[in-house]
């Protein structure tokens, strides 16, 4: 089964074309950051005009890369929750015309659904159930796949997301947008030890995160270094930020797994491109669990994870029709009616 895919959830315009929900047969993305760097962050306003932009030229590539043309397409999937609504509103309507005019099933796709199915296309073996620890610009959770699409969350961020917190401490170090992809660049050359940061719990919900805290604290500590005129030593303060994020996303994540009885872990979304969570998830994992990572081109925004996900939707016959709607908050164990 070949699904034609659409992602505009946020920043990026992409387009892929899946087979069977394993296979990419392309996959192609038109990227706004460099225009967002200018304002450092994501204008939603800009964003849904880009997509519009450029979402004709991003499907006729996917397609031409593929090798096919929409006579052998059998489906089309569409991220619409959750996001920015403007952009997701792009894609959805979108692939309501092109489903509508072509007599195509259409597939709604929940975003964070699909960075979890970007794992089966890095590793064709995995099969739900898993537990999987999902890390996103917007979004932290610990989710149990019990199948491809029934999922419970067991725990979540009671504030910023672990990539929400990244971007907002590399913003007081006065590192450019994207500030957490930077971050971790530059922790590479930096000492975790070298300052001593909170790792914050959550009373009564040992498996939710909370980074408030954490934010709160390197920005007062690079705050009273400016005010005695002391050095701020960049590299060692992302290093020991970046040291105590992974530390609370690794120790909630492990600490469910050994409770619920999950040796099969998976890491999903942005996030999970963090070079420390990757190199410390493979440490902790070895011998005592199994670990699936997307490999680094599938961690950020695509649509090859959406066709992916589409798929195993498809299968449950969860498929829209032109009443479909974009939705900007949605809970990702929330199954499409």
């Amino acid at each position: 089964m070949k699904i034609l895919a659409i992602e505009s959830s946020c920043d990026e315009t992409a387009a892929a074309v899946v087979e069977d929900g394993r296979t990419v047969l392309s996959s192609i993305i038109a990227s706004q950051v460099e225009e967002h760097r200018l304002y450092g962050g994501v204008v939603p306003e800009i964003a849904s005009r880009r997509h519009a932009e450029a979402i004709v030229g991003v499907v006729d590539e996917a397609l031409t890369a593929a090798g096919c043309t929409l006579g052998v397409i059998d489906a089309v999937a569409v991220t619409y929750a959750p996001g920015l609504i403007g952009a997701l509103l792009v894609g959805v309507n979108f692939a309501k015309g092109l489903a509508l005019s072509r007599s195509l099933p259409l597939i709604p796709v929940h975003h964070l659904r699909g960075h979890i199915a970007a794992n089966y296309i890095s590793d064709k073996e995995l099969k739900p159930p898993f537990l999987c620890l999902v890390v996103s610009g917007g979004h932290s959770h610990i989710v149990e796949v019990r199948d491809y699409t029934d999922m419970r969350v067991v725990g979540r961020t009671r504030d910023d997301a672990a990539g929400e917190a990244f971007d907002k401490a590399a913003r007081a170090m006065g590192i450019p947008y994207p500030g957490g992809v930077a971050l971790d660049r530059i922790a590479e050359d930096g000492d975790d030890t070298a300052f001593a940061l909170p790792r914050p719990k959550v009373d009564g919900s040992p498996y939710d995160f909370s980074f408030s805290g954490l934010k709160t604290a390197v920005i007062n500590l690079i705050h009273h270094r400016e005010q005695k005129g002391e050095d701020i030593p960049v590299a060692d303060i992302c290093a020991a930020y970046r040291r105590a994020v992974v530390g609370c996303l690794s120790e909630n994540f492990l600490r469910a797994a050994d409770d619920l009885g999950y040796t099969k872990l998976v890491l999903a979304g942005g996030v999970s491109a963090n070079r420390l969570l990757r190199r410390e998830m493979e440490r902790l994992c070895m011998g005592r669990y199994t670990l699936s990572m997307p490999v680094l081109s599938l961690c950020g925004d695509n649509a090859a994870m959406i066709g992916a996900q589409g798929y195993y939707e498809y299968r449950a016959r969860h498929v829209a029709h032109s009443d479909l709607n974009a939705v900007a908050t949605l809970p990702i164990d929330v199954n499409y009616q």
